[in-house]
């Protein structure tokens, strides 16, 4: 008897509650067509607002993109200041589209900017705090964060002096953490993709990811489709989850 062999594209994916993505590979990407890195980074926003699209088309109930780390800020002072400014005028787009227009399209996305954004631009925490306000008077079916000046070691730390300032002399607990944390009220994530092909978590969601699935994607973050994002997913579809048991 033969067999015919499965073809990914025809399985159909069954989305997680929550997706996150490392998103990796912009300045590589860049190098490889002769180009600044600064050129892989406005690539790959557009290439966020696209996954962002998709994750309303399906449903996705959270995504999260890790956009900007705190270990960034070694890079030069030339790739930082575009960064900064595709970040200023990302946040100026969600005002301006997502809310001020109020388009059916997305009068459902909730978009939440999560790290130590003190540091950043007057301009950039004024439209993020714009956002936040926003936010309030929405009643989200696809949440998506993004992780900018995030660091999972710092979020922890944050976490648990919050918790210390506000009960002094108290015994902490592992709930009384998660209180605190950046992604407190939203499920760990069940699956994390990072694309470019590297291995590594770089110090992303360490708290959240304890029992969250990994896939190594080699295609860089500029080259990342909707595709290749039903394919990861058919990839943990596949997988079976113990969370510690048997």
């Amino acid at each position: 008897m033969w067999f015919k062999k499965k073809n990914i594209e025809t399985e159909k994916p069954v989305y997680p509650r929550h997706i996150a993505i490392i998103m990796d590979g912009n300045g590589r990407w860049a190098k490889k067509r002769g180009m600044p890195r600064s050129f892989g980074h406005k690539a790959g926003v557009a290439v966020a607002e696209k996954i962002i699209d998709y994750a309303i088309d399906i449903k996705l109930q959270h995504i999260s993109l890790y956009a900007f780390s705190t270990e960034n800020w070694q890079r030069p002072d030339e790739e930082i200041s575009t960064l900064m400014t595709l970040f200023d005028t990302y946040a100026e787009k969600v005002i301006n589209r997502y809310y001020a227009e109020k388009t059916e399209r997305y009068k459902s996305l909730y978009i939440r900017f999560l790290g130590d954004t003190s540091v950043l631009s007057p301009s950039i925490r004024e439209k993020i705090d714009t956002i936040e306000v926003l936010n309030r008077e929405r009643t989200p079916s696809t949440i998506v964060n993004i992780a900018v000046n995030y660091g999972g070691r710092r979020e922890i730390v944050k976490a648990v002096n919050d918790f210390i300032a506000r009960n002094p002399g108290k015994h902490i607990t592992e709930a009384d953490i998660e209180k605190y944390l950046y992604f407190s009220g939203q499920p760990d994530p069940d699956l994390i993709i990072r694309t470019g092909g590297e291995m590594r978590l770089s110090n992303f969601m360490l708290w959240e990811s304890a029992y969250s699935e990994y896939y190594s994607c080699p295609v860089y973050w500029p080259d990342f489709s909707p595709e290749d994002l039903d394919r990861a997913v058919i990839d943990f579809n596949k997988r079976t989850r113990r969370f510690g048991g048997v």
